[in-house]
């Protein structure tokens, strides 16, 4: 990786404000190296970015926020890895706005690994978190590393997969790597930090912002071979993370679910615009063509359990509430609420307005 004065000047660049990725991009191409750039001189560097971007790179004291990173990236299993760097992503080369450098903490041998995002809804239903733990599980046992973003619901739940599998995870946040939003996935961080790899573009201290996370969404599909989709409402930022996948090139599958779910509306969605339908991990691994040694198989959403006839009995086919089911099958309400989400998953029940569920004929 880069020597301390080298970097220096990498952070100088992209620690000041107001100048972005493409100026940045612009001014590599133009000069070659950071300190090339800082010693063009303000002429030169005016007939590539113009006279207040010239200034802007000239005048601007930032040594603070360059020395806070180099102390920050002087600790073990903390690195600031540059587009110079080999140990750059390769794949983040291929897409148009690769960052000029990325904040790494864990292991850096995953950088290059090849890799699968898995990306899904913060509000996941039980059943999306079962299949995003067991495609992970199963994906990552292939010997793909499962890429996310470290939110509540689907990608949590995704690292906690490929972790459960001793398989390798990498996880891309949209705040400064010194922080970990959401607060919840702090102990889910810290595995992460100690057996895989977390990653940021963004400066140390950067806070929490919306227009942070869709940059964050095109590094977890650009780092990875393919994009799966498990669960995500018609609007949402799983479909920006697959549609910026597929414009870079890259595989985009998902998972169906049920009509009735609106948590399965964006998966559907994917699927009439061209994306692969996944029923096992295998139907991933063949798209991609991946040769492994040994997958777990078959990973399929999990069926009712056994006692789902006795409750469809109970139910008969006349609408009825939670209440009125516990009464009439001694099932408490919280078992109840897993066993008819498991039904309507199944596409054996309909939930209603009004908290009410109603059998659905076979076929």
């Amino acid at each position: 990786m880069s020597d301390a004065g080298s970097l220096a000047a990498w952070l100088r660049l992209t620690l000041i404000a107001g100048i972005g990725g493409q100026t940045q991009r612009k001014l590599l191409a133009a000069f070659g190296l950071p300190e090339a750039i800082f010693a063009a001189g303000r002429n030169a560097l005016r007939g590539v970015v113009g006279d207040r971007t010239a200034g802007l790179l000239l005048d601007t004291d930032n040594q603070a926020a360059v020395s806070a990173a180099l102390e920050w990236s002087a600790a073990a299993g903390q690195y600031i890895v540059t587009l110079a760097d080999p140990e750059y992503p390769q794949s983040l080369l291929e897409i148009p706005d690769p960052p000029a450098l990325i904040y790494v903490r864990g292991r850096i041998d995953l950088l290059n690994r090849p890799a699968l995002a898995i990306v899904g809804s913060r509000n996941a239903t039980p059943q999306g978190i079962q299949n995003a733990e067991r495609f992970a599980a199963a994906l990552a046992d292939a010997g793909l590393a499962i890429a996310s973003g470290l939110a509540l619901g689907i990608d949590a739940a995704a690292h906690r997969g490929a972790l459960a599998a001793t398989g390798d995870t990498v996880a891309f946040i949209g705040t400064g790597i010194d922080r970990i939003y959401p607060a919840r996935n702090r102990d889910l961080a810290r595995e992460i930090g100690n057996r895989g790899t977390i990653i940021s573009e963004f400066p140390l201290a950067t806070p929490v912002s919306a227009a942070n996370f869709p940059r964050r969404n095109r590094l977890i599909s650009g780092f990875s071979r393919g994009v799966l989709v498990i669960e995500a409402a018609v609007e949402s930022g799983s479909l920006i993370t697959a549609r910026l996948g597929a414009e870079q090139g890259r595989e985009v599958f998902a998972i169906p679910g049920s009509i009735h779910s609106p948590q399965s509306r964006g998966c559907h969605k994917l699927i009439k615009q061209g994306a692969k339908l996944v029923e096992t991990a295998q139907d991933v691994l063949e798209e991609l063509r991946w040769e492994q040694s040994s997958v777990q198989q078959p990973v399929v959403a999990a069926s009712a359990p056994d006692t789902g006839n006795e409750l469809l009995a109970a139910m008969g086919f006349d609408p009825c509430g939670v209440d009125e089911l516990a009464g009439r099958s001694g099932l408490t309400a919280d078992v109840l609420s897993v066993m008819l989400l498991h039904l309507e998953l199944d596409g054996r029940v309909a939930s209603l307005p009004g908290g009410r569920y109603q059998q659905l004929p076979e076929g």
